[in-house]
């Protein structure tokens, strides 16, 4: 379902907008869309790093529980 959707902008990047839209050939509509969709999904994407992604599960198969780590920082720093 579409539902219509009124913005205040200011002239001149509404007419910035238009622009790139004829240049890409996409209605305004369409632009506004495709940057509100990339908005969502940056944000899924942004709770974590890609480098902590990556290495989400790594140690599945390990014996390293919460108790190991607690003694290690214990080690560390007491």
């Amino acid at each position: 379902m579409q539902t219509k959707l009124t913005l205040q902008l200011d002239d001149k990047l509404i007419q910035q907008a238009k622009i790139y839209a004829k240049q890409h050939e996409l209605s305004l509509s369409q632009v506004v869309a495709d940057y509100f969709q990339r908005l969502s999904q940056e944000t899924e994407q942004s709770v974590s790093a890609p480098i902590t992604r990556s290495l989400i599960g790594i140690l599945k198969s390990s014996d390293v529980d919460d108790n190991d780590y607690k003694k290690h920082l214990e080690d560390k720093y007491l």
